[in-house]
């Protein structure tokens, strides 16, 4: 009996997710990409945050879905309110209020940083998101907070994306990240950490996770780390936008006569037919 041998199948390729992240350097925002290359200077503004450049490195952001570097260092006590009012009305493109506080010697330069650091990545995540509308850069020097420890695009980008990954795996509906949010009965309620009591304890419907951050002083990532993982265990629920009104009963919606429309109708209407 003679047996013959076959050849077994060739391996399915996989991919290196880390990899992936190190030659996404255009995936996440390509004209941030352009703008590190060149070296500019200026703000890059997007729908949902802004992101500050000084020589091509980002050295600040700032958006509307994430509590500021104020919220982190006032909320806690961390920085003196008065001392922080005065930094920022006497900040200039010359002397920023980062430079102002460590002159002020009520914070030392390592916890300001750290600070600073967790409230960019929190911003650049939100500025760096999908969005509707194309960004615009505006040339020049100097910002507000001024250069403390500036970060590079790809670090900002790896970063970013890192944090999709993470939160997609705790809960894959990106809707609880900025719809308020409402609290569910769990089939069976698990055990939960003193900061996601501290989280469940603010939903009511009105509020969303950005505004659960800002009440709580805590870092946005964080709370929507805490948020997603609640989401998971049944315990809040995202609330949907309200359905799009339909058009009032005898309104005729306005006749279309472009040839494009009418040449693909044709198209459809001979497929249809075969």
């Amino acid at each position: 009996m003679t047996v013959v041998g076959t050849t077994p199948p060739p391996r399915l390729p996989v991919r290196d997710r880390a990899a992936a992240r190190d030659r996404a350097g255009g995936g996440v925002s390509p004209m941030l990409n352009r703008l590190a290359a060149e070296r500019a200077t200026g703000v890059l503004e997007r729908e949902r945050g802004v992101i500050y450049l000084a020589d091509g490195w980002v050295v600040h952001a700032e958006s509307s879905h994430s509590p500021g570097l104020e919220v982190l260092l006032l909320t806690h006590g961390t920085v003196d309110p008065g001392v922080w009012r005065e930094a920022v009305e006497h900040a200039d493109e010359e002397r920023g209020a980062a430079g102002l506080l460590l002159e002020a010697g009520r914070i030392g330069r390592g916890a300001l940083e750290l600070c600073h650091l967790g409230a960019l990545y929190d911003a650049a995540y939100f500025a760096l998101a999908p969005s509707s509308t194309p960004g615009h850069f505006r040339y020049g020097p100097g910002n507000w907070f001024g250069v403390l420890r500036p970060v590079p695009v790809a670090a900002v980008e790896r970063e970013t994306l890192r944090r999709r990954e993470l939160l997609d795996r705790l809960w894959p509906d990106p809707l609880p990240d900025s719809a308020p949010l409402l609290p569910a009965e769990p089939v069976a309620a698990p055990g939960l950490t003193a900061r996601q009591r501290a989280v469940l304890a603010l939903v009511d419907g009105v509020r969303t996770a950005s505004d659960i951050a800002r009440e709580l002083g805590r870092q946005a990532f964080a709370t929507l780390v805490d948020v997603r993982r609640l989401a998971a265990a049944g315990l809040l629920t995202a609330q949907f936008p309200p359905p799009v009104p339909l058009p009032a009963p005898g309104l005729a919606l306005p006749r279309v006569n472009d040839p494009d429309i009418t040449l693909l109708k044709r198209l459809r209407d001979a497929l249809e037919a075969l």
